[in-house]
């Protein structure tokens, strides 16, 4: 197997914490954003859309999306179980992790995409854009500030798939300079105690 990378997205952020938690290790290989070897007719046959990352299997075919990879790796991996271990848990922790991948993270690049001079050339941005989407972000963390509660992990006492994301997700803000209101007190405790985890640094 072999992991098509890209180390300034998120995306593959949440990949590579995840399987640095899990204490996976698989070959890697960085394909550029920035430079466009994703928009490659090379690299388009491995994924149609250019999306990043992708999983090269060992039959030579290729699996994308970042959740479908995790998923694929925890049923190769099952322990430590970072989905749960019942149906219950599993349904809460994917819940969990939607609202982290959707609801912060989609806003999150919504934002970025509408005020970054990266995307100034590539997209029509929208000053509204980015403003309905500040006001969604701000209103989905503090969902995500009281669920999180006083627990050390988003879904509980051990880490799982929701916390990759949420890595993830807060670098990727941290990066584009998008502010997380101080107020939320438990997402910030969590970040800063998450950031001091060997997996943060893959």
């Amino acid at each position: 197997m072999k992991l098509y990378d890209f180390s300034g997205a998120p995306n593959p952020k949440k990949v590579r914490v995840y399987l640095a938690e899990k204490g996976i290790k698989v070959p890697m290989e960085e394909v550029s954003l920035l430079s466009g070897q994703n928009r490659t007719p090379e690299f388009l046959q491995k994924n149609p859309l250019g999306g990043l990352p992708v999983l090269q299997l060992d039959d030579g075919s290729y699996l994308p999306e970042s959740l479908a990879i995790i998923e694929y790796f925890e049923e190769l991996h099952p322990n430590p179980p970072m989905i749960g271990t019942t149906p219950l848990e599993r349904a809460r922790v994917r819940a969990l992790e939607r609202l982290c991948e959707l609801s912060v993270l989609g806003r999150i690049a919504v934002i970025f995409q509408n005020t970054h001079p990266l995307f100034a050339g590539r997209l029509k941005q929208s000053a509204d854009a980015a403003e309905s989407a500040r006001s969604a972000l701000a209103t989905n963390l503090a969902v995500l500030d009281a669920k999180i509660g006083s627990k050390p992990f988003v879904a509980g006492d051990t880490p799982t798939i929701a916390d990759c994301t949420l890595l993830a997700s807060l670098q990727f803000a941290e990066f584009g300079q998008i502010a997380i209101d101080p107020a939320l007190k438990n997402v910030h405790r969590w970040y800063e105690s998450f950031k001091q985890r060997p997996s943060a640094a893959a």
